[in-house]
């Protein structure tokens, strides 16, 4: 059975990203762990015909990560909004952002606005022992 499907980003090997399948047999009490390595733009296979629960965690990855997998019966976003550019695991995705993302009550819609972190609420105390 099928007890897992992970997405890895290995920015610094000459593969970009790992697929990685686990595996587990109930007759045997054993564990496999199948890990295939794939370029930015390559795509996979879906397994969703042989493992019916790989469906959402490969809509996962291709939400998070941006793999595509071939074949598969409905991938659409999962976790990140539809308007949502970019994937957010990647590890070349930025960190504090460009836009924001704000509900308005008034409008009642999403609104994307400008971000910007000030480094006035980053004041740090070294010589406590809580920081």
């Amino acid at each position: 059975m099928l007890s897992c499907i992970s997405g890895v980003d290995c920015n610094t090997s000459n593969y970009r990203f790992q697929v990685v399948y686990d595996l587990l047999s109930l007759r045997y009490n054993s564990r496999i762990r199948v890990k295939v390595p794939l370029q930015e733009l390559t795509n996979i296979e879906s397994i969703t015909k042989i493992f019916i629960n790989a469906n959402w965690w490969e809509r996962e990855i291709w939400d998070l990560f941006g793999i595509y997998f071939e074949n598969h019966p409905d991938l659409r976003r999962i976790l990140t909004d539809y308007g949502f550019q970019g994937s957010p695991l990647k590890k070349n995705f930025p960190l504090t952002g460009f836009l924001e993302l704000k509900y308005n009550f008034i409008e009642k819609k999403t609104l994307y606005s400008l971000f910007e972190i000030t480094q006035e609420y980053r004041n740090y105390e070294y010589t406590s022992p809580w920081c």
